[in-house]
């Protein structure tokens, strides 16, 4: 079957970051008991996969692998479906994402950039009608980690008002997007003019250069940048707001964690990570409800994803990079 994959790592600073990655055949998989067969019609791209052609997360004994997280198909029966990500222990019960054992697809399972890919039968959910193949590949990863931040870790309320961080990636528009579809209050923050008036568009009430002194203090950041926005993040909480961080794209060390403030002014910080199969299905079912869609920046042909992960090396995407078959 035709698939993309690391066959090589590369460090992400190197002259050529994606020197492994390879467009190519590979077996075509067999399921195991308990695993079912999902033929692959959309597979999203997130910044995982990126760090999987550096090494990160992924051992070299485990080349040649397929990269991807997320995917949208026909499951063995034809049903439409979404697939989870989240690989967790056959014994492990309750919120997969706190099983020290589990994985994502493309660690140790092999991915979604490929004709099929095979998961555990639990790990799919299925597709409503009202979304393509395309819309529903966005969801496994950045639209659940959005998910989960806001509304589990998160715990907010309709009327509640929240700063996003970082307007532009795949995480940042899913939680814009999300927020004012559970009746938030959005504010959105890009150092990229452009970025801010798409992320109006998308559903924030108001956007800000970033580091920009705010007109109020919000209840909760949602947080996925890192070194760069922390500080600021901090001093857009009001007093006992909420920090809910689940990435450090621009690296995870700090100049200044504000810890005089941090517990001075009862604030909470929270990480989040992925989110559950429960947590999948039931954003399926509130964007099937509202009628509200996930961004995608492009569709780009699976025969042609070299040309998606350099457009996210370059940071020039704005949504969602899918990959069609």
């Amino acid at each position: 079957m035709f698939a993309v994959y690391a066959s090589s790592f590369a460090p992400r600073d190197a002259a050529d970051p994606l020197a492994g990655l390879v467009l190519g055949e590979r077996p075509d998989p067999v399921a195991p008991d308990g695993w079912t067969t999902v033929t692959v019609k959309a597979a999203s791209l997130n910044h995982h996969d990126l760090w999987s052609l550096a090494g990160v997360g992924l051992r070299a004994e485990a080349l040649p692998m397929i990269l991807g997280c997320d995917a949208a198909g026909l499951d063995e029966d034809g049903n439409e479906v979404v697939v989870h990500a989240v690989i967790s222990d056959p014994a492990w019960s309750g919120d997969e994402t706190l099983d020290p054992k589990r994985s994502l697809l493309s660690e140790r399972h092999q991915g979604t950039f490929a004709d099929k890919v095979i998961v555990p039968k639990r790990n799919v959910v299925a597709k409503p009608a009202s979304m393509s193949f395309a819309e529903a590949a966005c969801l496994p990863t950045a639209w659940l980690t959005a998910y989960r931040m806001l509304f589990t870790q998160g715990n907010l309320k309709p009327g509640d008002t929240v700063l996003v961080q970082g307007a532009g990636g795949g995480v940042a528009t899913a939680l814009i997007t999300l927020a004012r579809a559970g009746g938030l209050t959005v504010l959105a923050t890009s150092r990229d003019e452009a970025k801010r008036a798409r992320a109006l568009e998308i559903g924030a009430h108001e956007v800000f250069e970033s580091g920009a002194r705010l007109p109020l203090k919000v209840d909760a950041v949602m947080e996925t940048v890192g070194r760069a926005t922390w500080s600021h993040s901090i001093r857009s909480l009001r007093p006992g707001g909420k920090i809910v961080i689940s990435g450090t794209t621009s690296g995870p060390q700090l100049d200044d964690a504000e810890l005089t403030r941090i517990f001075f002014l009862q604030l909470q910080v929270i990480g989040s990570t992925m989110g559950t199969r429960d947590e999948l299905a039931s954003l399926v079912r509130l964007l099937d409800a509202t009628g509200t869609k996930p961004l995608v920046d492009r569709t780009i042909e699976m025969t042609e994803a070299r040309q998606g992960f350099e457009a996210m090396a370059q940071g020039d995407v704005f949504g969602k990079i899918v990959f069609t078959r």
